[in-house]
């Protein structure tokens, strides 16, 4: 529909859309081969991974099962036999391959019990300290068949080397059709979404904009904080159960350390402190409940 009506409106923006198609087209081949590459690389780091977790049980003939890629930047390394590992060496292994290989900095790593399907133990690295999660190792996984599944953070879908000149032209041709209307719609919706705050005692919460307000000094949230307190606002003086919090908050990455709730709750408690009429109670075995005394 698109084409048909530039063909109406000028011949060269006619010409101007097929040669956005032909750099689409070129891009999009571009982009398969990048994707390709990277497979390639993260089924041969995973390979060294798993052969030095094997010889560090001193086996060097059991063999390493092919490498499953089972999502985009998500990877599945399993062995032929069972095996035992304490999970730092794990940690340190995985480190030192991608260290070595300048491969990843942001993963996240999950053990799995291959009978049960469950998470035994994970782990997540990143080179924002906030989001590196380590749980207390020290125990000897029992010897049994795992597989162990690692998720590339930092990765982005490939992007080709030419394409920028594929974006410059798709801005261009939507800055000619729409670009005023689009400004204006923009400035409107910006309008808008300044004047959305929820009262929260002597606090105005922004949720979109991650921030609480009082008197003109502003207290910034990490998105995690944003989420909960959102989750408390919409149940005010209700308890909310801790499975119901990390399952909205924490369910898109996949996995959760059991103490990463209670200490963003903690952060929270802090940033709301300066309002003696609200509370942030921890209903024991229950959840927490967001506490409001009216003035």
């Amino acid at each position: 529909m698109l084409f048909v009506i530039i063909m109406k409106q000028n011949k060269s923006f006619s010409i101007f859309f097929l040669l956005i198609i032909l750099l689409f087209v070129w891009g999009f081949s571009n982009l398969q081969e990048d994707e390709t590459d990277f497979t390639e690389r993260a089924k041969i780091n995973l390979r060294a991974i798993g052969n030095q977790l094997l010889l560090a049980q001193k086996d060097s003939v059991s063999l390493i099962l092919p490498i499953i890629k089972i999502d985009e930047f998500k990877y599945s390394l399993s062995f032929e036999k069972a095996l035992s590992f304490e999970p730092n060496t794990l940690v340190g292994i995985v480190k030192g391959v991608f260290i070595k290989t300048i491969f990843s900095k942001n993963y996240r790593v999950e053990v799995i019990d291959f009978s049960t399907n469950e998470v035994v133990y994970s782990y997540e690295i990143n080179t924002d300290k906030k989001k590196t999660l380590i749980p207390c190792a020290g125990r000897f996984l029992p010897e049994r068949k795992y597989f162990i599944e690692v998720k590339f953070l930092d990765q982005k879908t490939p992007i080709s080397k030419y394409s920028f000149l594929f974006y410059i032209l798709i801005l261009l041709l939507l800055g000619i059709f729409f670009g005023k209307f689009f400004l204006d719609k923009k400035k409107e919706k910006e309008e808008v979404f300044k004047e959305k705050a929820t009262t929260l005692g002597s606090f105005q919460f922004y949720p979109h904009q991650s921030k609480l307000v009082k008197k003109a000094i502003e207290i910034g949230l990490s998105k995690k904080e944003c989420e909960l307190l959102e989750i408390f606002v919409a149940n005010m003086n209700q308890v909310v159960k801790r499975e119901e919090l990390t399952k909205k908050v924490w369910e898109d990455n996949g996995v959760i350390v059991s103490r990463s709730l209670d200490t963003y709750i903690s952060k929270l408690r802090k940033k709301l402190k300066e309002d003696h009429a609200i509370q942030l109670i921890n209903v024991h075995g229950i959840g927490y409940k967001l506490k409001v005394q009216s003035k």
